[in-house]
């Protein structure tokens, strides 16, 4: 047998401390990020399992303004005040979203466990095994009484399907999991910050029932808050969509 030089056996031993410094800078990672995410969630009254940490990691690596994919739309009209962008008037297409329903006592906790779990099936906990990719907005659909006064607890989180998964959705290994088809809809949007809870999504809903012309075309009792950064961020951008009656 051909003795090994000492300069490959150099390199050979070289490579393999620089794969235990990558794999331990990889675990510090992980962990860093797990307990961040578990801190935000003790804010918001949620339990953060350690088997999120990959999920977490893989979502915030592939969280690039430039890798993630917009839900397209068709800008119908921009409703202006002085400058001022009132709402938007926008068309969605029919389209697969995977969603799933939550009811916690506090929106924030439904919100947050509902995205834990799609984040697991975004990040390869589904029948093709990969990684799928992020959309955004992550949207969750509520509900109110007739007076616009009160939400009510159940909610649905739901993750816009990419463009290429559109036709065959990967199953997800969640039965909680259910991949809808939404149908086209007309969405009047208005955009605010900040976090969101039962006092903030109410205010909102009032705010623009206020501005829109014809506030009776849209549903009465069922709205969207559209999430476009992650529910651990402190200043969100969100939206909230009135939907026009079919």
């Amino acid at each position: 047998l051909a003795e090994e030089s000492p300069d490959s056996a150099y390199h050979s031993h070289g490579s393999s401390l620089e794969e235990e410094a990558a794999e331990r800078m990889d675990d510090e990672e992980q962990e860093r990020l797990l307990s961040y995410w578990q801190s935000v969630g003790r804010g918001h009254q949620v339990d953060v399992p350690r088997d999120m940490a990959e999920p977490i990691q893989q979502l915030t690596r592939n969280n690039n303004p430039q890798e993630r994919q917009s839900i397209p739309f068709t800008l119908i009209q921009r409703k202006e005040k002085l400058g001022d962008l009132l709402y938007e008037k926008r068309q969605y297409g029919k389209a697969k979203w995977a969603c799933i329903k939550m009811k916690e006592k506090q929106y924030e906790q439904s919100i947050c466990l509902g995205f834990m779990k799609l984040m697991r099936y975004i990040c390869e906990q589904n029948s093709s095994g990969l990684y799928l990719g992020i959309t955004v907005p992550i949207v969750t659909v509520v509900h109110t009484n007739e007076a616009h006064s009160a939400m009510t607890q159940a909610v649905t989180v739901a993750y816009y399907l990419p463009e290429v998964l559109q036709d065959e959705p990967p199953h997800p290994l969640d039965s909680d999991i259910v991949i809808e088809e939404w149908p086209a809809t007309i969405v009047y949007s208005r955009s605010f910050r900040g976090i969101t809870n039962e006092d903030s999504i109410m205010r909102e809903i009032n705010l623009l029932a206020a501005i829109l012309e014809s506030p009776e075309l849209c549903l009465r009792d069922t709205f969207i808050i559209a999430g476009y950064t992650n529910p651990a961020a402190a200043n969100r951008l969100n939206e909230i969509w009135f939907l026009q009656r079919p």
